[in-house]
């Protein structure tokens, strides 16, 4: 826990005794209140006020027996009532405080303080600690933690997304835009930096707002979220075109109304469910057409596409209103049907090392400053680290051991091998190339209890167990699948049989099964030596992905963006 949060806890302890002493003190003021005088008096004149004949006779009685009363209390009550407390600011802020539940979290993510529209919160959360700001409370909140970044998204200030800063940089909402003024200024003062991420058109104001970087584009694909797990095997054939954050421009709006195209506006949460239900997209923009293939489906891109290639494409210039090539490529768009189960992995792949989530952010946070001690850029990559588990046998073994690991998309973080391998000559290689190698004491024999030896001396969230080469790609689909499902392990699709489990080899990718025969495996699972075909019944989540059957045509692969041992 840090120190600031430390003496926190004692500030908290003193405002709510304080708070307790006040309520008892207004407690004793309202009974007190309610057996005075002059409340009593007051009744009797209402009531007399209301029945004017019978109240004005009973008045003079009533008020008599008043008097006769507080008679032998004027002394007592004469004694001087003690000064009210006077409630400090900071007490107030503390008490905000504790209401926010910000205080004592621990999260080994990055701490941010964000200014996020629901989607975008949705998007981060399982990269990034966010600690939501609300305008109400955006001061007392942003002052009571220690944060390393600042992050505010233009969706945020859209009308219509359930934000809490909806409007803020418009002239109607200028409170929301004074209280984000306040958290930057006070964010640059402390030397957190501060980032805009213009993922929808910003209002004049919020732009100019003194950012440290604005980020032009979104967050990137999360892959939590916009997946083909658990896809329908039928999906509808008809084109769909969800409405974009950023309206179309006047040519893609007649495309689209021309082309009699079928449009929708789901919420941000069904949207990936309506990408899954479909075989083909029309995507307004790349960020679309990447969220499209990732969860399955064809994309059609209105625009000319930029450094990458997301498929094919329809220019919105005025030469396409002459032409008839938006309408043919709908029509092969319509023919092709969704993406085979090849060019699913390759799509999912090209966004796993490219433009998922959390590389966004890495690269983001890569062109900040942020303070000694906060995990650095690389934060969001930390739950995709591998460590590779691997028994060679001998040295030609260990040689394919090493050429498979350095040729990987998706670099290994360290290799774990037996005590009786670490100077085999594939070995030392990895260790040439920087690549972390352990070697570690392992039982006699093999299965579960060999992997869990192993698995006890990797300090990465993933081990991958190695039983040959599977080509370059191996390592990059399997974290990929495990960040897509949040599943406990990955492997090809079995069956329990005996002590271990058979495979299958069904076509079955990309769902959840009962059982597997494992390569991707959370490092804590694997160091507990059950047997794999037990793992379902102690709670495991599995995911059924088969070997790579080969390249299909689809999205550039491209590479992981670093280095071994870092990523």
């Amino acid at each position: 826990m840090k120190r600031r949060e430390q003496s926190q806890t004692e500030q908290l302890r003193r405002a709510l005794s304080e708070r307790e002493a006040q309520l008892s003190e207004a407690q004793a003021r309202l009974a007190a209140l309610e057996g005075s005088t002059s409340l009593q008096v007051g009744r009797a004149l209402t009531s007399a006020a209301k029945r004017p004949g019978r109240g004005l006779v009973r008045l003079p009685r009533d008020l008599f027996r008043l008097w006769r009363r507080s008679g032998g209390t004027t002394q007592a009550s004469g004694r001087r009532r003690k000064p009210d407390p006077v409630r400090s600011y900071e007490t107030e802020r503390q008490e905000v405080r504790l209401l926010s539940g910000t205080i004592g979290v621990r999260d080994e993510r990055l701490a941010v303080a964000g200014v996020l529209s629901p989607e975008a919160a949705a998007a981060v959360e399982p990269y990034l600690r966010v600690v939501p700001l609300r305008p109400q409370d955006a001061q007392p909140v942003f002052e009571s933690v220690d944060v390393d970044l600042v992050l505010v998204t233009a969706s945020a200030a859209l009308a219509g997304t359930g934000s809490a800063w909806a409007h803020t940089g418009d002239p109607a909402a200028a409170d929301r835009t004074r209280a984000l003024a306040w958290v930057l200024e006070a964010a640059a003062a402390r030397g957190v930096p501060s980032v805009l991420i213009a993922d929808a058109a910003a209002p004049p104001a919020l732009a100019r707002l003194p950012f440290d970087l604005v980020h032009q584009g979104d967050l990137g694909v999360p892959l939590h979220r916009f997946n083909p797990i658990a896809a329908e095997p039928e999906r509808s054939p008809e084109p769909v075109l969800p409405v974009p954050y950023r309206p179309l421009n006047a040519v893609a709006r007649r495309l689209v109304a021309g082309l009699g195209l079928r449009t929708a506006d789901p919420h941000w949460e069904d949207l990936p469910g309506l990408l899954r239900s479909s075989a083909a997209v029309i995507a307004a923009d790349e960020a679309a057409a990447d969220r499209a293939l990732a969860c399955g489906a064809r994309a059609l891109l209105l625009g000319r596409p930029g450094d990458g290639e997301r498929g094919p494409a329809v220019p919105t210039d005025a030469s396409a209103l002459r032409s008839d090539a938006a309408a043919e490529e709908l029509a092969r768009l319509r023919a092709a049907g969704p993406l085979a189960p090849d060019e699913v992995r390759a799509a999912l792949r090209s966004v796993f090392l490219t433009d998922a989530t959390p590389v966004r952010l890495a690269e983001v946070l890569g062109r900040l400053d942020l303070a000694p001690g906060s995990g650095g850029a690389g934060q969001p990559l930390a739950g995709r680290r591998t460590a590779v588990l691997a028994a060679p046998l001998d040295d030609t073994e260990s040689l394919a051991l090493a050429d498979d690991l350095l040729k990987q998309a998706h670099p290994a973080a360290q290799v774990v091998v037996p005590e009786a391998a670490a100077r085999f000559t594939g070995v030392e290689r990895l260790r040439s190339f920087g690549l972390p190698v352990r070697a570690v004491p392992v039982p006699d024999g093999g299965g579960a209890a060999r992997w869990a030896a192993l698995a006890r001396e990797a300090d990465a969230p993933w081990s991958a167990l190695w039983h040959g080469p599977r080509g370059e790609a191996h390592l990059a689909d399997l974290v990929c699948a495990a960040e897509c499902s949040g599943a406990d392990a990955v492997g090809e699709a079995a069956v329990p049989g005996g002590d271990a489990v058979r495979a299958v080899g069904a076509d079955q990718d990309y769902v959840f099964v009962g059982a597997v025969r494992p390569d991707l495996v959370r490092t804590a699972l694997a160091a507990r030596g059950i047997d794999p075909g037990l793992w379902n019944r102690h709670g495991a989540r599995l995911l059924a992905l088969g070997p790579d059957r080969g390249a299909a045509p689809g999205p550039e692969q491209g590479r992981a963006h670093s280095t071994p041992g870092t990523n």
